[in-house]
């Protein structure tokens, strides 16, 4: 189900500080018309530790509307409270979205046996398809291939959005996975040898910018034609580099208002890029023709 590119949505706020609903809706449909093959509401590139419950239900809820069945929706469910996250699962499963991305918990750096636990737990609470969301540079804690291969066993925990960095540690993934199993890049500069390896796709920041050449990229990597694969990824290098420039989502969100997709409003703990950061998003979406 959750193959090719998925684009991990932002969310657009007004000046008020408020959700941009409009903004948001704009942003979904033109996703579609783009050809993306999943959307991810609700990620941590959504901003989902600052929105409330409320909020977090009401954009799953857009998407869905937007979508109308035509692509599958994988609503961002994570975080470090256990209790919560399973509460929240049930609550996604009831609206019948397609399945869930839950980020490993943060700051209190769980060990591969509180991983195990903190997963098993949200499976129990839900029949939906889960994907393991593996991204240690922003979490303080490594989901390994060995742990992966465990929650492999259960049989709801379908996937992994692999942003460890670690292209060792990617390959050792399928030595010990089922072939089944979802292996999605979570970093689009590596979604290339990633998919090389046997990966199915990305979860993608940079798509909220270029959802056709993304999704392009990976038809390409599925079909084999490596050649296409590596001539889009040359093009837009720069641009999934200056995404993380600084702390995303603050660069991607920066370069939409650029675009004309959203308006520059943050919430914090995310502020406007610097200047300097500024210049240098603007001068590589010129120089890929989306400014």
């Amino acid at each position: 189900m959750f193959t090719g590119c998925g684009t991990a949505l932002v969310t657009p706020f007004s000046s008020d500080g408020s959700l941009d609903e409009s903004a948001f809706r704009s942003l979904v449909r033109w996703q579609l018309e783009s050809g993306i093959h999943f959307l991810v509401p609700c990620g941590t590139t959504g901003e989902s530790p600052t929105l409330s419950k409320r909020e977090h239900l009401r954009v799953v809820e857009m998407t869905l509307e937007e979508a109308k069945g035509k692509v599958p929706i994988m609503a961002g469910c994570g975080g470090y409270n256990t209790a919560k996250v399973a509460a929240l699962a049930g609550e996604l499963e009831s609206m019948e979205v397609d399945g869930l991305l839950s980020v490993t918990p943060y700051y209190n750096k769980p060990t591969p046996e509180g991983l195990y636990a903190h997963y098993t737990a949200i499976s129990k609470a839900t029949r939906l398809p889960i994907v393991v969301y593996n991204v240690p540079s922003r979490t303080a804690s490594n989901v390994t291939a060995q742990t992966l291969a465990r929650l492999a066993s259960i049989d709801n925990i379908v996937g992994v959005k692999e942003a460890s960095g670690d292209i060792s540690q990617m390959a050792e993934i399928f030595q010990l996975v089922p072939k089944s199993f979802s292996v999605l890049s979570g970093d689009d500069s590596i979604t290339l040898p990633l998919m090389a390896l046997g990966g199915t796709g990305i979860i993608s920041v940079a798509s909220n910018e270029i959802p056709a050449e993304m999704s392009q990229l990976c038809d390409a990597c599925a079909k084999g034609d490596f050649a296409k694969a590596r001539e889009i990824h040359r093009r837009y290098h720069a641009l999934m580099s200056v995404n993380f420039i600084e702390a995303s989502p603050g660069p991607v969100k920066w370069a939409l208002s650029a675009m004309g997709r959203i308006q520059p409003n943050y919430r914090l703990p995310i502020v406007p890029p610097r200047n300097e950061s500024k210049a240098e998003i603007e001068k590589v979406l010129a120089g890929v023709g989306l400014a």
